[in-house]
């Protein structure tokens, strides 16, 4: 690599990263995007509500992404683990894990979040695959079918309204006692959907696709699919030894621009937002890469 010296540094070349290098190749501006290569949908077969790319796999999108983005040729990519950050007296230094050091003026963190899922045997190996977390990004591919929502409480109860636009046959795992209040609880019955407490033990599945759910009174239920919201953290440490801060739902503070907390430091994607989809992916980091260019022109005039 040339130089460790850049205006730009974004920290994640998935969909939001590729999205912004794109918007700030496109300004003349020199930048670095270091990826580490395991974006959150690795394990989804195909990718929806897109438009151009709708059932394209991951791959194929973040791949024609990766391409287009590097005709530009101030763009240099760099394949690591980012893992230290710090300000400097003219912007920030990046850390790589191999010890590698890069300076940039601005910070855009396309970094993604990482998921924390239940510890039900099997869950993890049908994360994306048949335990799915949106039904913009999948409910159209188990439509009219067999599926379940684990959750409970509030969250339950809105997520069981909503699930119900995609199929009628619809059941609601509190996986233990309900927190759901009596009305709720009559509101969801009263359009079938069927509630069951007893825990979850075990997802069967064959290679990520559920064949049913084990309950721990040994009972079975089949299932086509399984809609699930894990709780998550900030896939990036460095987030935090900057200082940028979070909403209380743990997503990054930003406003419309994409700026967060810390002055100079800008985030996009899934660490922003509740809404995981590859479309607000693209569109967040076109805001990200654009909102830094002006912001570095503002600088210089």
């Amino acid at each position: 690599m040339e130089s460790r010296k850049f205006e730009v540094i974004i920290i994640g070349g998935s969909y939001s990263g590729l999205s912004a290098a794109m918007a700030l190749g496109r300004s003349l501006r020199k930048v670095l995007v270091i990826d580490a290569g395991k974006p959150c949908n690795r394990q989804t077969p195909h990718s929806h509500n897109f438009l151009t790319q709708d059932g394209n796999t991951p791959a194929e999108i973040s791949t024609i992404g990766r391409e287009q983005v590097s005709k530009y040729d101030t763009i240099t990519f760099l394949d690591g683990l980012a893992v230290e950050g710090r300000k400097t007296h003219s912007g920030f230094e990046i850390q790589t894990e191999k010890g590698e050091l890069y300076e940039g003026k601005k910070l855009i963190f396309a970094s993604g979040i990482k998921d924390i899922l239940p510890t039900i045997p099997g869950l993890d190996a049908c994360w994306g695959i048949s335990v799915i977390h949106c039904p913009y990004c999948h409910g159209y591919e188990v439509r009219n079918q067999r599926t379940g929502i684990l959750a409970n409480g509030e969250f339950g109860f809105e997520f069981g309204k909503m699930i119900t636009n995609w199929t009628k046959d619809l059941t609601l795992f509190t996986n233990g006692k309900s927190t759901l209040t009596n009305e709720q609880t009559s509101s969801l019955e009263s359009k079938n959907v069927k509630i069951i407490e007893t825990g979850v033990e075990e997802i069967q599945h064959q290679e990520g696709h559920i064949q049913c759910i084990n309950l721990a009174d040994g009972s079975s239920i089949s299932l086509k699919a399984l809609y699930a919201k894990p709780d998550f953290e900030q896939n990036s440490s460095i987030l935090a030894s900057l200082g940028c801060e979070l909403k209380s739902s743990g997503y990054l503070e930003v406003d419309q621009l994409h700026k967060t907390t810390v002055p100079g430091v800008f985030a996009c994607g899934d660490n922003t937002n509740m809404f995981r989809s590859v479309a607000f992916a693209v569109s967040s980091g076109t805001m990200a890469g654009a909102a830094c260019n002006k912001e570095l022109i503002d600088e210089e005039f």
